[in-house]
């Protein structure tokens, strides 16, 4: 007798055989049972799970001798003649070569004849998403009023390239990839039956090659029985298809999650030059640290994850050194290289570099932690309580910082200190904040005003020039509120918003007030604040007696105040910043009008 392969020689024959999709081999045998048995399906899932198989027991059960059932003989003619291929009743039709309109007239016209010896003409097109569009068009009204004695049964990889006319008409049966562990025990069976003597560590690597698809599953153990003979370890499977071991990956992960930089890029150098698949390696990667993902937030759950027990081990023993949210930043490391390693010219580099940012993606600390930290440490710093930021075991804590000495603003001053201060002084504490307001009369606020300006200017010209047409109202309990007149109502909206918040806040903390808010609001009039006039650079001067003379006590002199120099402004170079016309072409717009 001439040689079978292994796919075809072990191809399950009833639906008990089928592994792995039980939920559409049970749903059809209990249709069968009651009677319930449509006219078209349709079969869809990757490659290699059963698509064609499922079709061809499901004809079985229809035409078999006494059926439809599901328990037919072993010795059924019509059985056998269907699993050789023989069967007049039964045809199987390529859709790839038998893909345009004519060969659909063609299939339209035999539908009209009744089956020869059977109950059913059933009719198995594969990979029927290769059919034409007027194909599809031309098969509708048979497929949805067909004769009795008609069945259809559809096979695809792609059912979203079927029309949606199609599928309307069809019941539809998704496959499932087969998990690896029933690989492993169906493999495991079939090298019994062929006198092979296979390892565990071998099937789980060729189920792992296999990506859940039991023919390429068999075919591989196929090709290994002809190039090892009776007896196959994990190496053979590892050197014939360029996989990974366990225990290599294993260790590769176990580096990046220790932050040994220079194991990792040692091992995948090793793993490179011995002809390893990177693409294949990257995959293997990602599942495992998505299983080591699934194992911590399921608490150990393993019900979810296809793992020997060697690496459920492994996992247990890693899932101690890592939080979710750094394994879900390695994830979206490891993913986004593997989608850009296609087109790399140097990919062994695009891997070392990925690994390379997992490491420090291990100790990251999220940017919503900080921000909830650094709230935490505002509030405690009002109650007198030090609270740190956590960080990851494997990174060094910092020090503490020293407790901050009770600060103090002298709103007739106008200036802070940390020290003590006469009974008569008026003053402002960060940790028990008193009711005074300084308004805007005040001379404190009138100096304050412009160094704040200044300090921002240097930061964001644009803000200052916002700045330049404010005024502030009052620093009441810690807020700093902002006045716009009328004229200038347009540029709370242009102003006011986070950036210029924290701009302002760093800066008045440097100025000596912490923990300050900012509150930009429309101002019928600027009050009692009077716009300081912008003094010149100190310079040699000579000044006029009148000048010079003290002021009388009728009127007394107004604190000297500096208001910042405004910066030359030219519309032309507005217009042709870089950064300008980047916004222009973003957003689609246009300068309407410029005020310096």
């Amino acid at each position: 007798m001439t040689y079978q392969v292994i796919a075809r020689k072990y191809r399950p024959q009833r639906f008990c055989d089928v592994v792995g999709q039980e939920h559409v081999t049970q749903t059809l045998e209990h249709a069968i049972a009651r009677n319930r048995i449509a006219h078209a399906y349709l079969f869809s899932g990757p490659r290699g799970t059963g698509k064609t198989t499922i079709a061809r027991i499901f004809a079985k059960c229809l035409n078999c001798v006494g059926g439809p059932k599901v328990d037919f003989a072993d010795d059924d003619p019509r059985c056998r003649e269907i699993a050789e291929g023989r069967s007049l009743d039964v045809l199987e039709i390529d859709a790839a070569s038998n893909r345009g309109i004519d060969e659909i007239r063609g299939l339209r016209e035999t539908v009209k004849y009744a089956p020869a010896s059977s109950k059913f003409k059933i009719y198995i097109i594969d990979e029927v998403h290769m059919l034409t569009k007027e194909a599809f068009n031309a098969l509708l009204k048979t497929l949805e009023e067909p004769p009795e004695h008609v069945k259809f049964m559809f096979a695809t990889t792609e059912p979203e390239k079927i029309l949606a006319t199609i599928l309307s008409r069809c019941q539809r049966f998704d496959l499932r990839r087969i998990p690896a562990r029933l690989i492993v025990q169906h493999l495991s069976r079939i090298a019994k039956k062929e006198k092979v003597k296979i390892e565990e560590p071998a099937l789980y690597a060729v189920a792992r090659g296999a990506d859940g698809a039991m023919r390429d599953a068999e075919s591989t153990l196929d090709q290994l029985i002809s190039f090892c003979g009776e007896k196959i370890e994990e190496s053979d499977v590892l050197s014939m298809f360029g996989l990974t071991a366990q225990s290599q990956l294993l260790d590769l992960s176990g580096a990046v999650l220790s932050g040994n930089i220079e194991g990792a890029l040692r091992q995948l150098s090793e793993l490179a030059g011995h002809g390893k698949d990177l693409g294949r390696l990257l995959g293997d990667l990602l599942n495992h640290f998505r299983n080591l993902l699934i194992f911590q937030v399921s608490q150990g759950n393993l019900t979810m994850i296809e793992a020997s027990e060697a690496e459920a081990a492994a996992l247990a023993e890693q899932a101690r050194n890592v939080t979710a949210e750094n394994l879900t930043r390695i994830l979206e490391i490891f993913g986004e290289t593997e989608m850009r390693l296609r087109d790399a010219a140097s990919k062994k580099i695009l891997v070392e570099v990925a690994l390379l940012k997992a490491i420090e993606a291990r100790n990251a600390v999220s940017l919503d932690a900080v921000l909830k930290q650094l709230t935490r440490l505002r509030e405690s710093d009002r109650g007198g309580e030090v609270v740190h930021i956590p960080m990851p075991e494997s990174a060094p804590a910092p020090a503490p910082a020293p407790s901050p000495k009770p600060f103090h603003f002298d709103a007739a001053l106008g200036s802070p200190s940390t020290g003590s201060s006469s009974a008569a002084a008026i003053h402002e504490t960060v940790t028990a904040p008193t009711e005074h307001a300084i308004s805007a009369g005040e001379p404190g606020l009138a100096e304050l005003w412009p160094k704040l300006v200044e300090s921002v200017g240097r930061v964001s010209a644009f803000t200052r020039s916002y700045l330049l047409e404010a005024h502030p109202i009052s620093f009441v309990n810690h807020l700093l509120t902002i006045g716009f007149g009328p004229e200038f109502e347009d540029h709370i909206g242009l102003v006011d918003n986070a950036r210029n918040h924290t701009v302002l806040q760093t800066k008045l903390l440097e100025l000596g007030f912490p923990d300050a808010q900012i509150k930009f609001v429309r101002a019928e009039a600027r009050a009692n604040w009077q716009t300081p006039k912008p003094q010149p650079e100190a310079s040699p001067a000579v000044h006029s007696p009148a000048h010079s003379a003290a002021p009388s006590p009728a009127s007394p002199a107004a604190p000297s105040v500096e208001r910042p120099a405004p910066i030359a402004f030219d519309k032309d170079d507005f217009k042709n910043d870089p950064l300008i016309q980047k916004a222009l072409e973003i957003f689609k717009g246009q300068i309407v009008e410029i005020r310096a």
